[in-house]
């Protein structure tokens, strides 16, 4: 078993691994920026390295200050976390040939899946449905013609080694295509430092279903149900819940299985999720994580897998804790992402000092954040200060729940996304279930 394990992240995913390797009794060492010397994760984690001044490039992103860092505590491994460099396969690489495990799949494994058109490829050999549109990055405005032409509009031109909505243009209209094909791949080469885009068909009112998936490396692989994501503000996840709404148990056991045989034909070791667009009744792939996510506790309130512990546990040679006939999905659990926005001026970011907090409580709330009174949210990085999970038998019990939860919580100092949920909680389309990735955005216009 790994003994120390070094956590190459930050706020309230860092102290989650603290507190798992505090259970799995494994020493956890906090790297941190200046920036966030007073955290909780470097208060309550075993040991702490600052790493850099408060800019991410100069120390969450700053590869040989963080290997440094783990070869100063005599770390067994570097868990990445979600975000920075979970997602980086020269990191992960870097990691192994300086003698530490990664705490995730291999390198090879994060460049496939980090590389859009890549993944879809990859994955459609195996047997994974996919979006109709082009089957590799496009080169020129012709070749997007063409492709548009034989998809059919609408469609969506998005950057190859992208995400979170950028790099992203929806053409409606042939004449309009030349400019927006030049402008994604503009923003692509800006932010990501490629130019290269595909195209899919644009599905019109889409659901956002994800699967939670695990493999090991003795060829273990299993699915643990889907999440809905669909509850989003400019292609960033809000609300996520477990199980969907919207699918059958026949359709959950169809794509959760597909999902687990295409990783386990992979050879992949480790937590991943397997994202899709669905409609019509019809899943189509969109990307794979090949991390941990943000929304990893809906998934564990309804299956009570600590999905952490099992990444540890994976990463130090062992076989999944669970076979797949194990794995049963229990009640009905939604998460809501609070970030520290103005939602009433655009969202804008409220960084400042929390005057006063207090977490709610009671039976079936969990409250995941590195937040506490007194604490000076940084400028710097990530809006998101917590998460709030509620686990109920059924959807309706859980969005009560949730309702009392929200009227318990207390965050002075700064504005957050509470009140938008609470918005949320009250629509008549949420309560039913009926709303696509599109419902937020629409609404809030």
């Amino acid at each position: 078993m790994i003994k120390k394990v070094l956590i190459a992240n930050r706020g309230e995913i860092a102290l989650r691994i603290v507190r798992a390797c505090k259970e799995l009794g494994i020493q956890s060492v906090a790297v941190h920026s200046t920036a966030d010397t007073n955290s909780m994760a470097v208060r309550l984690a075993d040991e702490s390295v600052c790493i850099g001044p408060p800019s991410s490039k100069d120390s969450y992103l700053n590869i040989p200050s963080i290997l440094s860092a783990a070869a100063l505590v005599n770390a067994d491994a570097i868990h990445p976390g979600y975000g920075f460099l979970s997602e980086n396969a020269e990191f992960a690489r870097m990691v192994e040939e300086h003698g530490f495990k990664f705490i995730g799949p291999s390198a090879e494994h994060i460049e496939k899946m980090g590389d859009k058109v890549m993944a879809k490829k990859t994955v459609q050999a195996l047997g994974l449905p996919v979006v109709p549109g082009s089957k590799g990055g496009v080169d020129n405005v012709d070749e997007a013609m063409k492709i548009a032409k034989e998809s059919g509009l609408p469609v969506i031109i998005k950057a190859a080694s992208g995400g979170g909505g950028k790099g992203m243009q929806v053409v409606n209209s042939f004449d309009e295509l030349p400019e927006l094909f030049t402008r994604a791949r503009t923003e692509a080469k800006a932010n990501f430092g490629d130019d290269t885009v595909y195209i899919e068909k644009f599905l019109a009112n889409p659901r956002h279903i994800e699967i939670q998936i695990f493999g090991d490396s003795h060829g273990n692989a299993i699915h643990l149900g889907e999440r809905d994501c669909s509850i989003q503000r400019r292609h960033q996840k809000l609300v996520e819940e477990a199980p969907s709404p919207v699918l059958s148990e026949e359709a959950r056991n169809e794509i959760g299985m597909l999902a687990a045989n295409t990783i386990q034909k992979m050879g992949f070791e480790g937590a991943g999720t397997i994202e899709f667009l669905y409609e019509n009744g019809g899943f189509y792939f969109m990307e794979m994580n090949t991390r941990i996510q943000v929304e990893h506790p809906v998934t564990e309130m309804i299956t009570g897998v600590d999905l952490i512990a099992e990444q540890i546990r994976v990463a130090s040679g062992e076989k999944l804790s669970l076979r797949q006939e194990d794995v049963v999905l229990n009640g009905h659990a939604i998460e809501l992402r609070i970030n520290a926005e103005d939602p009433e001026h655009d969202f804008r970011p409220s960084p400042g000092m929390i005057a006063q907090f207090h977490a709610p409580g009671g039976y079936g709330v969990r409250f995941d954040s590195a937040i506490y009174s007194g604490y000076s949210i940084p400028p710097f990085y990530d809006s998101m200060i917590g998460k709030l999970i509620i686990h109920g038998k059924t959807r309706d019990e859980c969005i009560r729940r949730l309702r009392r939860a929200i009227s318990e919580t207390v965050i002075d100092g700064v504005k957050t996304t509470l009140p938008l949920h609470e918005w949320i909680l009250q629509q008549g389309d949420f309560l039913s279930g009926d709303y696509s990735i599109k419902w937020l955005e629409e609404q809030l216009k």
